[in-house]
C-alpha cells in the first residue's frame, strides 16, 4: 500500500467510526482531527494514526489506555465489543459447566472520567446476553468489586479503572467467579488463557450494531454491600490479641475513591484518630495536587508528610486511586525525618504480623480444647505466605521461622491471588492480600487496618515500626531493595534492552560474582514463562530484570542481604547496605548501556 493510500485508508476509517460512535464528544474530536489531517496537520495525522493504529489489546490486566476515539483507545465503542466478548464468554462457560444456570456478573467503577458511563453500557451488553447483572452503587474502590464477585457468588466481574495511571487514562479489569473458574481464582483477576479465550470472543463480537443494548433490567446494588464490606474489613482488627489504639493517622486517598470508606473501616477497627488530607480527600478525576497519582511516585505524598509534621502524628496512610495498594510514612528514629516505607519493608512487617495473629490462633485452639483436636486442625489448615519473585526474599525465611509454606509467583496479584491455601501475600509496588477469603486480590484498605493494628501495638510497647522492622532484620539478615525504573517513548527499546543482556550477560554486580542466572522466559516448574532475567551472585544479592506489563518501562528490582549479629551492628550494616546497592546500580546501569 503506497503512502498515499494508507493516508486514504486512515481517513476512511476515521470516518466510518465517527458514524458509528454513540459518544457525541469522541465523534467531534474524530471529525475534528480527520479535517486538521486533510488540511495537512503534522500533529493531527499523527494523533489520528496512533488512535487506529492497531487495536487496544485485551489481555491480563484487561484494557487499559488514554480515552480518546478508534480502535487504539479507551471509547464507549471498545467498552461495549469487550463486553459483548466477555458476555459471551460468560454465557458459554457457565452453560459448560453448570446448564440450565443463569450467569451473573457484576460491574463496578471509579470516578475517573467516563467510568460511570462504560460500567452502565457494560451492565447493558451483560443483562442484554442474558446475564444477571448487578451494578455497584457508585464510585468505590477496586477491593469492593473483587469482594461482590465473591459475596454475590457472581461468575464474573468487571471494574472500570486505571488504578493509578495518569488522568487521561481509563481500563477494563476483568475478574472471574464461581462456575468459570477454579476456586483458587474465585474473584481473583484473570490470567492465561482466559484472556486469551475472551480476546477471541471480544474479535467476534462484530459491529457496534450487532451488539445488543439493554435498557434496563439490571440491579443497582444499594449501600449493603459496602457495609458489608466495611464490616468484614474492620472486624479483621483483633481487639483481644492487639487492643491497642492510640495512634495518629493522617490519610490520603490521592484524589481517589478509597477515602470515606478507609476512615469508616478504620474507626470502625477502633482507630478515631484520623486525619482525611482535605486538598484530596475528594475524588477528582484531574488530580489536580499530583505530578502522578500514584503513592510510590516522588512527591506524591508531599501534602499528607506536611499535614502529619503539623499534626505530629505517627504514621501517613496512603491508597492509590482505586485504594487497591496502600502506602506508608513514618518518622524514622535514625535521621529524625519521615519517610515512606518501601513495599518490601511493609510487607516484611504486614506478614510478620500475620504470623503472629496465627500463632495466638493456635493457642487459642490448644487452650479450648487440650485434646489437641482443635490443634490438630489448625496444623492441618496450615497456610501459605507468598509473594512476587521481584519481591524480597525476607518473606520467605519469616514464614519458614514459623514452620509454613511459602511461594514465590510471577509478578501481579492475578498470580499470588490463585496459590492455593493463602494467607498472606503482597508484592513490592505497595500490593497486600491480607484476607484473601473476603477479596482474592490486594486491598488497601483490609492492609490499612492491619498496619493501623501493628503500628499501634508498637507505640505502645515504646516502639516505632521502624524498631519492628528491626527485629525481624536481627533474626534473618538486614534486606535491603532497591528498583531502576526506566521509562521509554519506543516499546522496541526495551526488547533491545532485554537482547543486549542475553547477548552479554553480567559476570558480576557490586563485585560479587554472578552465581546463578536463570531466563524467566523459559519458566520452570515453578513459574510459568516471564519476559525477565534473574542474577543471584556469590555474597547473595539479587537482581531481576524484566519490561512492565503495564507501562512503557524496564524495570530492575535489586536487593542486597547483610548479616547483623546485634542491634548495634545495625547503623553499620545499614550504611554498607546502602553502599552495596549503589554499586549493584551502577554495574545495572552499565550493563543496560546507560
Amino acid at each position: 500500500m503506497t503512502s498515499s493510500e494508507a493516508d486514504l485508508q486512515l481517513l476512511n476509517d476515521a470516518r466510518a467510526w465517527a458514524a458509528q460512535d454513540p459518544d457525541p464528544r469522541t465523534a467531534a474530536t474524530l471529525t475534528e482531527l480527520v479535517k486538521l489531517t486533510e488540511a495537512g496537520t503534522p500533529a493531527a495525522r499523527q494523533d489520528l494514526e496512533d488512535s487506529f493504529r492497531g487495536t487496544l489489546q485485551f489481555g491480563t490486566a484487561g484494557l487499559r489506555a488514554a480515552l480518546g476515539p478508534g480502535p487504539n483507545r479507551m471509547n464507549r465503542v471498545v467498552v461495549r465489543r469487550a463486553a459483548a466478548g466477555f458476555a459471551n464468554f460468560l454465557v458459554r462457560t457457565v452453560a459448560e459447566a453448570a446448564p440450565g444456570t443463569r450467569p451473573r456478573a457484576v460491574v463496578g467503577y471509579d470516578a475517573r472520567y467516563n467510568s460511570d458511563i462504560f460500567a452502565k453500557e457494560t451492565a447493558a451488553v451483560f443483562t442484554a446476553a442474558g446475564i444477571e447483572t448487578f451494578l455497584m452503587p457508585a464510585p468505590l474502590p477496586t477491593p469492593l468489586l473483587a469482594y461482590a464477585v465473591r459475596a454475590l457468588e457472581c461468575d464474573g466481574g468487571v471494574m472500570v479503572t486505571a488504578s493509578h495511571n495518569p488522568p487521561q487514562d481509563n481500563g477494563y479489569k476483568v475478574y472471574l467467579g464461581r462456575h468459570a473458574v477454579e476456586e483458587s481464582g474465585r474473584g481473583a483477576q484473570i490470567v492465561a488463557p482466559y484472556d486469551a479465550l475472551i480476546a477471541t470472543d471480544i474479535s467476534k463480537a462484530g459491529d457496534l450494531a450487532a451488539i445488543p443494548l439493554a435498557q434496563d433490567g439490571w440491579t443497582v446494588l444499594d449501600d449493603r454491600i459496602v457495609q458489608d464490606y466495611e464490616a468484614a474489613t474492620a472486624g479483621l482488627a483483633d481487639r483481644g490479641l492487639f487492643p491497642a489504639r492510640d495512634l495518629k493517622i493522617v490519610l490520603t486517598p490521592l484524589h481517589g475513591v478509597g477515602g470515606a470508606t478507609a476512615v469508616s473501616v478504620l474507626e470502625a477497627a477502633g482507630f478515631t484518630d484520623v486525619t482525611l488530607v482535605s486538598e484530596q480527600a475528594e475524588p477528582d478525576p484531574d488530580f489536580p495536587t499530583v505530578s502522578f497519582p500514584n503513592p510510590e511516585e516522588a512527591g506524591a505524598l508531599d501534602l499528607a508528610l506536611g499535614e502529619a509534621m503539623q499534626a505530629d502524628a505517627d504514621i501517613v496512610l496512603a491508597n492509590d486511586p482505586d485504594a487497591d495498594r496502600a502506602a506508608v510514612a513514618a518518622k524514622d528514629p535514625d535521621t529524625g525525618a519521615w519517610r515512606m516505607l518501601r513495599g518490601d519493608e511493609v510487607g516484611a512487617l504486614l506478614g510478620a504480623h500475620v504470623v503472629a495473629r496465627l500463632a495466638a490462633s493456635k493457642t487459642d485452639a490448644i487452650r479450648a480444647d487440650p485434646t489437641g483436636a482443635d490443634a490438630a486442625g489448625a496444623d492441618a489448615a496450615g497456610g501459605v505466605f507468598a509473594n512476587s519473585i521481584v519481591s524480597s526474599r525476607l518473606l520467605s525465611h519469616i514464614a519458614a521461622a514459623a514452620g509454613y509454606a511459602h511461594e514465590e509467583t510471577l509478578t501481579g496479584f492475578k498470580w499470588i491471588s490463585r496459590v492455593p491455601g493463602l494467607v498472606y501475600g503482597y508484592e513490592e509496588a505497595l500490593g497486600y492480600c491480607v484476607a484473601p477469603d473476603l477479596v482474592r486480590d490486594k486491598d488497601g484498605l483490609s492492609a490499612a487496618v492491619l498496619i493501623a493494628e501493628l503500628a499501634a501495638a508498637a507505640k505502645a510497647e515504646g516502639k516505632t515500626i521502624f524498631d519492628t522492622l528491626d527485629e525481624l532484620y536481627l533474626v534473618h539478615g538486614l534486606h535491603a531493595s532497591d528498583q531502576l525504573s526506566i521509562r521509554v517513548g519506543d516499546l522496541g527499546l526495551l526488547d533491545a534492552m532485554m537482547n543486549r543482556l542475553r547477548v552479554n550477560p553480567p559476570e558480576s554486580f557490586g563485585g560479587s560474582a554472578v552465581e546463578s542466572f536463570v531466563d524467566l522466559a523459559e519458566g520452570s516448574e515453578q513459574l510459568p514463562p516471564t519476559d525477565g532475567l534473574l542474577y543471584v551472585t556469590r555474597d547473595l544479592s539479587r537482581v531481576i530484570i524484566r519490561p512492565s506489563g503495564t507501562e512503557p518501562k524496564l524495570k530492575c528490582y535489586l536487593e542486597v542481604v547483610q548479616s547483623v549479629g546485634s542491634a548495634a551492628e545495625l547503623p553499620e550494616a545499614r550504611l554498607a547496605a546502602r553502599a552495596a546497592l549503589d554499586q549493584v546500580l551502577t554495574d545495572v546501569r552499565e550493563a543496560l548501556g546507560l
